[in-house]
């Protein structure tokens, strides 16, 4: 149980604060720069495993603000006999350490005014005379042996790991800059007058989350192979891929929220793939889960408060530049079903894991176009069974955000995003007043769609009754039934709301798998309805209806304050756990045009595998009223059921698939090509679809997509 929690806005305040530590000569910047440093300290992020911390834990305590400290990690094949730490990475002490400017060729351009002493046990600290670098154009570089690995300066926690992950951003993401855009990068770092040059501190940040990404290194790689493999994984070479992009933003198309702060409520479904060692007997077996958004409730000896899934985004004009902040907060419940190679089911519910959280770190994002919210994430780590004898800590890789904002700066109504992030669940021991990391226990593969909705005053039904809706679910039921241990349903239909009651009429696709691992397809219907009702929120300044609904007794969702946009998470409801959106019933044509980021999900079931795929930075394009195309891009993981075995993120096979488009009327569409079929519907103002996936090829296919609008 989480006692205490720092409010939100000075959460947000502090981490401005602390990013524009290091650049320029400001009195305030140098003001915020000298307060202490507010993170834990530690030596080794193998000693402490701390929650409402990124996996990155931080070592900057004694530092002056112009200091940095230096550590250098390698493989186990390199130095066997160094000092463990985390990721499978050894520290050890550097034969040679330079600091020195550079640019996008990674040659020598210039010395830099600093100063470097030893602290022992291979620590270093750098004193930089003109303040922490902010740009990609100071790199430090150490050498052991035949291994060279270099880090860019700017890191924004001043704890710099000079290691195979810093090695590939400067090697393989900074040097594949063209001049001109390193020209384009510099010019924005150096500028002091340009009050929407947020770019200059990309930099800070991408150096930093980089070590926050939970990826073993393999024993047996040499320096240049464990570069080479993270280039493999492809949540982080897209991730470094997609920050370097955003550095290159155009300033003139870069924006914030015009209030100074717009809270969300928020309905998130992950599903997840990946491998479970938690109990040794079953030899690791493949594991499906599913994560729905939940309240939690906080009690401790001064009283009691509710943690409601949300987002805030905040507006400030500070350092001369104009940002949006934004900052999450979602408890989630979760379910897992274990599949052994011999077919045998395993289900875990509540009963095994507690209410956990997906909470980010605050951060500074880019409104582009007044369309996209634009930035990197980190998200917490957290603990689980603190005071009993299984203390579970949680690691969650960082993702690049691409949101849209209905309604842009001047009143945002929706945040819609998906994005995908790996982590591990480990084993903890406490040892005196630190929790120390001990085996892995789970691996697994994340897809998150999230919907954040606007909060109303004093929401009132009467905003929903008499609409008409078109309705998208998807459930996933993991039990441990003979008949069928893993059922996936997606629906497709409509709701009408009068009053209280909801009448509903849902074409409804399943996807199974029965005891003995066969997998079947089945196509039905539902009818029947729901009881909609108001969800009165306990807030610090009481109880209020601020557009929280209950839908029925298993659902758990808001509205918009204009009741467009409705949104619900499902729990143990007929479906199992899900997701429901239900927008407002269009009028007119469907859209004949436009291009629309795609992000979502899909589950494959085959005889001997499972699959989960994450679509991002995928396109639909309409290129008429009866054509579009559909550009793939995205990544997937595979549990291959016997011998088991599950691969690590690999891409997606990035082509184009001409789709037959068809307006089904009051704002539906149906998209086809072959085996393929995506079916929803439009929103009234045709800035975004939702999309039904069914795939009855091999493998059979189900799942979820958001298509929003591009700039």
């Amino acid at each position: 149980m989480r006692l205490k929690r720092v409010s939100l806005p000075t959460v947000l305040a502090t981490s401005l604060l602390l990013i524009a530590c290091g650049g320029g000569s400001d009195d305030s910047i140098d003001e915020a720069a000298s307060r202490p440093n507010t993170f834990p300290p530690a030596t080794n992020a193998l000693d402490d495993f701390q929650s409402g911390t990124t996996g990155d834990s931080n070592n900057s305590s004694g530092l002056a603000k112009n200091e940095i400290r230096v550590t250098l990690e390698v493989p186990e094949a390199v130095a066997p006999q160094g000092e463990v730490t985390r990721r499978n990475l050894r520290i050890v002490e550097p034969e040679r350490l330079e600091v020195y400017r550079s640019n996008q060729t990674l040659s020598r351009l210039a010395s830099v005014d600093a100063d470097i002493r030893a602290e022992g046990n291979g620590r270093y600290v750098v004193t930089f005379a003109e303040g922490q670098p902010i740009g990609p154009n100071v790199i430090i570089e150490a050498v052991t042996g035949n291994t060279l690995y270099r880090s860019l300066a700017a890191d924004e926690d001043r704890d710099i790991k000079v290691n195979p992950f810093s090695e590939y951003l400067v090697s393989e993401v900074l040097a594949d800059y063209t001049a001109a855009q390193f020209d384009q990068i510099m010019s924005c770092v150096n500028s002091t007058e340009d009050a929407l040059c947020l770019n200059k501190y990309v930099w800070s940040t991408l150096a930093d989350q980089v070590h926050d990404f939970e990826i073993d290194i393999p024993a047996n790689l040499d320096g240049d192979g464990a570069v080479a493999f993270l280039g493999e994984r492809t949540d982080f070479a897209s991730y470094t891929a997609d920050m370097a992009d955003y550095a290159l933003l155009d300033r003139t198309s870069a924006g914030k929220i015009a209030a100074s702060s717009v809270d969300f409520n928020s309905v998130l479904l992950g599903i997840e793939l990946g491998q479970s060692f938690h109990e040794p007997s079953l030899d690791g077996p493949g594991q499906w889960g599913v994560r729905i958004a939940q309240e939690e409730l906080l009690q401790d000896e001064y009283g009691s408060a509710f943690v409601f899934p949300a987002l805030t985004l905040t507006s400030f004009d500070v350092f001369d530049i104009n940002v949006t902040s934004l900052t999450s907060d979602i408890p989630y419940r979760r379910e897992t079903l274990m599949q052994t190679a011999g077919n045998d089911f395993f289900s875990r519910g509540s009963e095994t894991w507690a209410l956990n959280t997906h909470a980010t770190a605050p951060g500074a994002a880019t409104l582009q176009d007044d369309v996209r919210l634009l930035t990197g994430r980190a998200l917490y780590q957290s603990i689980t069974g603190r005071d009993s004898s299984r203390i579970v800590g949680w690691t969650r890789n960082p993702f690049f955000l691409d949101a849209y904002v209905r309604g842009g700066s001047a009143a945002p109504s929706q945040v819609l995003a998906g994005y995908f992030s790996a982590g591990k669940a480990i084993a903890l021991e406490t040892q005196g007043d630190e929790l120390k990391r001990q085996q892995t226990l789970e691996d697994h593969y994340l897809s998150v769609l999230d919907l954040n909705l606007a909060r109303a005053e004093d929401f009132s039904l009467d905003t929903l009754n008499g609409k008409t809706y078109n309705v998208l679910t998807l459930g996933l039921e993991l039990n441990q039934a003979a008949t069928a241990p893993f059922v996936a349903e997606a629906a497709f239909g409509t709701w009408i709301v009068s009053g209280t009651t909801v009448t509903r009429s849902l074409a409804t696709q399943q996807l199974s798998r029965d005891g003995s691992g066969t997998v079947s397809a089945q196509v039905s219907a539902r009818a029947g309805g729901h009881s909609l009702t108001l969800r009165e929120s306990q807030l610090s300044s009481g109880p209020q209806q601020i557009g929280r609904l209950n839908l029925d007794s298993h659902g758990i969702g808001a509205s918009t304050p204009d009741g467009e946009l409705m949104a619900f998470n499902l729990d143990d409801s007929e479906i199992g756990d899900g997701l429901v959106v239900a927008a407002e019933q269009a009028s007119g044509a469907a859209p004949s045009s436009g291009s629309y980021r795609v992000q979502g999900l899909s589950l494959a079931l085959a005889d001997n595998s499972n699959q989960l795929t994450h679509y991002q930075d995928a396109t639909l394009t309409l290129t008429s009223a009866t054509t579009a195309i559909l550009s793939t891009s995205g990544l997937s993981v595979t549990h291959t059921v016997a011998p088991v075995e599950v691969g690590t993120p690999s891409a997606l096979s990035e082509t184009d698939i001409a789709l037959s488009y068809t307006d089904l009327g009051n704002g539906q569409v149906r998209l086809t090509d072959g085996a393929l079929t995506l079916e929803g519907f439009v929103s009234a103002d045709q800035e975004s679809l939702f999309l039904r996936l069914v795939d009855t090829g091999t493998p059979q296919r189900l799942g979820l997509l958001m298509a929003t609008r591009l700039p």
